[in-house]
Protein backbone atom coordinates (compact mmCIF):
# COMPACT_ATOMS: atom_id res chain seq x y z
CA UNK A 1 0.00 0.00 0.00
CA UNK A 2 2.49 2.18 0.83
CA UNK A 3 6.17 2.22 0.62
CA UNK A 4 7.08 2.18 4.24
CA UNK A 5 3.87 -0.22 5.70
CA UNK A 6 3.57 -3.39 3.57
CA UNK A 7 -0.40 -4.02 3.23
CA UNK A 8 -2.19 -5.27 6.65
CA UNK A 9 -4.38 -8.51 6.61
CA UNK A 10 -8.02 -9.36 8.09
CA UNK A 11 -10.55 -12.03 8.78
CA UNK A 12 -13.81 -12.32 9.66
CA UNK A 13 -15.93 -14.68 12.24
CA UNK A 14 -19.23 -13.93 12.53
CA UNK A 15 -19.46 -10.25 13.55
CA UNK A 16 -15.74 -10.81 15.02
CA UNK A 17 -13.16 -8.85 12.90
CA UNK A 18 -9.21 -9.56 13.23
CA UNK A 19 -6.81 -7.05 11.79
CA UNK A 20 -2.83 -7.87 11.27
CA UNK A 21 0.04 -6.30 10.34
CA UNK A 22 3.98 -7.69 10.04
CA UNK A 23 6.16 -4.13 10.16
CA UNK A 24 10.15 -4.55 9.46
CA UNK A 25 11.47 -2.29 11.49
CA UNK A 26 15.37 -0.34 11.27
CA UNK A 27 15.01 -0.17 14.65
CA UNK A 28 15.92 -2.15 17.59
CA UNK A 29 13.17 -3.63 20.22
CA UNK A 30 14.07 -1.06 22.99
CA UNK A 31 13.40 1.58 20.14
CA UNK A 32 10.23 0.38 19.29
CA UNK A 33 8.93 -0.89 22.49
CA UNK A 34 9.75 2.96 23.71
CA UNK A 35 7.33 4.03 20.91
CA UNK A 36 4.21 1.02 21.54
CA UNK A 37 4.94 0.82 25.09
CA UNK A 38 5.04 3.64 27.04
CA UNK A 39 3.30 6.67 27.61
CA UNK A 40 6.50 8.72 26.35
CA UNK A 41 6.30 7.20 23.05
CA UNK A 42 2.80 6.98 21.93
CA UNK A 43 1.74 10.53 21.71
CA UNK A 44 4.13 10.46 18.70
CA UNK A 45 2.27 8.43 16.50
CA UNK A 46 -1.14 7.02 18.38
CA UNK A 47 -2.42 8.70 20.97
CA UNK A 48 -1.99 10.10 24.35
CA UNK A 49 -1.76 7.49 27.35
CA UNK A 50 -3.48 9.83 29.98
CA UNK A 51 -2.95 6.80 32.46
CA UNK A 52 -0.89 4.07 31.98
CA UNK A 53 0.18 1.16 34.33
CA UNK A 54 2.58 -0.91 32.53
CA UNK A 55 2.09 -4.24 34.44
CA UNK A 56 -0.86 -6.86 33.16
CA UNK A 57 -4.00 -5.78 34.77
CA UNK A 58 -2.64 -2.39 34.66
CA UNK A 59 -5.23 0.38 33.96
CA UNK A 60 -4.82 2.10 30.05
CA UNK A 61 -6.41 5.41 28.68
CA UNK A 62 -6.09 6.33 25.48
CA UNK A 63 -6.89 9.41 23.65
CA UNK A 64 -6.38 9.75 20.12
CA UNK A 65 -5.27 13.48 19.27
CA UNK A 66 -6.10 14.19 15.45
CA UNK A 67 -9.99 12.94 17.21
CA UNK A 68 -10.32 13.68 20.62
CA UNK A 69 -11.58 10.05 21.34
CA UNK A 70 -10.33 8.83 24.43
CA UNK A 71 -10.55 5.08 25.39
CA UNK A 72 -10.01 3.21 28.47
CA UNK A 73 -9.14 -0.20 28.99
CA UNK A 74 -6.45 -2.65 31.08
CA UNK A 75 -3.57 -4.37 30.01
CA UNK A 76 -4.36 -7.50 29.04
CA UNK A 77 -0.72 -9.07 28.43
CA UNK A 78 2.96 -7.59 29.12
CA UNK A 79 6.23 -9.17 28.54
CA UNK A 80 8.65 -6.31 28.56
CA UNK A 81 10.14 -5.53 25.03
CA UNK A 82 8.08 -8.38 23.65
CA UNK A 83 4.85 -8.11 24.03
CA UNK A 84 2.24 -5.33 25.09
CA UNK A 85 -1.70 -5.98 24.86
CA UNK A 86 -4.40 -3.33 25.46
CA UNK A 87 -8.09 -4.37 25.57
CA UNK A 88 -9.74 -1.13 25.03
CA UNK A 89 -13.42 0.27 24.87
CA UNK A 90 -14.36 0.82 21.21
CA UNK A 91 -11.28 -0.84 19.96
CA UNK A 92 -11.41 -4.01 21.29
CA UNK A 93 -7.84 -5.89 21.86
CA UNK A 94 -5.10 -4.23 20.67
CA UNK A 95 -1.55 -6.81 20.42
CA UNK A 96 2.15 -5.64 19.64
CA UNK A 97 4.67 -8.36 19.25
CA UNK A 98 8.03 -7.76 19.03
CA UNK A 99 10.94 -9.87 17.57
CA UNK A 100 14.60 -8.64 17.26
CA UNK A 101 16.06 -9.23 14.01
CA UNK A 102 19.65 -8.82 14.96
CA UNK A 103 20.67 -5.70 16.88
CA UNK A 104 19.96 -3.01 14.65
CA UNK A 105 16.12 -4.29 13.16
CA UNK A 106 13.03 -5.77 14.75
CA UNK A 107 9.83 -7.21 13.33
CA UNK A 108 6.31 -5.50 14.91
CA UNK A 109 3.36 -8.12 14.58
CA UNK A 110 0.65 -6.23 15.16
CA UNK A 111 -3.13 -7.60 15.77
CA UNK A 112 -6.43 -5.90 16.41
CA UNK A 113 -9.55 -8.03 17.37
CA UNK A 114 -12.79 -5.97 17.47
CA UNK A 115 -16.84 -6.37 17.11
CA UNK A 116 -18.86 -4.81 14.56
CA UNK A 117 -19.66 -4.26 11.20
CA UNK A 118 -17.10 -4.99 7.96
CA UNK A 119 -17.60 -1.27 7.31
CA UNK A 120 -15.68 -0.45 10.27
CA UNK A 121 -12.88 -3.32 9.62
CA UNK A 122 -11.87 -1.38 6.59
CA UNK A 123 -12.01 2.15 8.55
CA UNK A 124 -9.48 0.22 11.22
CA UNK A 125 -7.12 -1.28 8.48
CA UNK A 126 -6.92 2.05 6.87
CA UNK A 127 -6.25 3.90 10.42
CA UNK A 128 -3.88 1.35 11.23
CA UNK A 129 -1.91 1.63 8.25
CA UNK A 130 -2.09 5.06 8.87
CA UNK A 131 -0.79 5.19 12.19
CA UNK A 132 2.04 2.35 11.92
CA UNK A 133 3.06 5.07 8.86
CA UNK A 134 3.31 7.52 11.92
CA UNK A 135 4.82 5.19 13.98
CA UNK A 136 7.94 4.41 11.31
CA UNK A 137 8.16 8.52 11.26
CA UNK A 138 8.18 8.49 14.98
CA UNK A 139 11.19 6.18 14.84
CA UNK A 140 13.30 8.25 12.47
CA UNK A 141 12.67 11.30 14.67
CA UNK A 142 9.77 12.40 12.74
CA UNK A 143 6.84 12.39 15.65
CA UNK A 144 3.40 13.12 14.23
CA UNK A 145 2.59 16.60 14.15
CA UNK A 146 -1.61 16.50 14.96
CA UNK A 147 -2.62 19.36 13.78
CA UNK A 148 -1.31 18.38 9.77
CA UNK A 149 -3.78 16.22 9.41
CA UNK A 150 -4.97 15.00 5.94
CA UNK A 151 -8.01 12.81 5.72
CA UNK A 152 -7.76 12.99 2.44
CA UNK A 153 -4.62 10.32 2.62
CA UNK A 154 -6.83 7.83 5.04
CA UNK A 155 -9.79 7.63 2.55
CA UNK A 156 -7.38 6.62 -0.34
CA UNK A 157 -5.88 4.08 2.31
CA UNK A 158 -9.74 2.96 2.97
CA UNK A 159 -10.39 2.84 -0.57
CA UNK A 160 -7.07 0.82 -1.59
CA UNK A 161 -7.96 -1.78 1.44
CA UNK A 162 -12.06 -1.70 -0.19
CA UNK A 163 -10.33 -2.85 -3.25
CA UNK A 164 -8.01 -5.77 -2.13
CA UNK A 165 -10.21 -6.89 0.54
CA UNK A 166 -12.81 -9.37 1.03
CA UNK A 167 -15.20 -9.84 4.17
CA UNK A 168 -13.33 -13.17 4.75
CA UNK A 169 -9.92 -12.25 3.96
Amino acid sequence: MTKAIAHGTSSSHGDTRVLRFALYLPYGVQKVWGAVATPVGLPGWLAAADVFESRLGGRVTLRWLQESTVAAGTVTAWDVEHVAEYTLAMYGRIRFHLESVGRRASVLRFTNEFTGPDGLRLDRLAGWHQHFEFLHDALAGRPKDWSAQDPEHWRKLRDGYRSVCTEHD
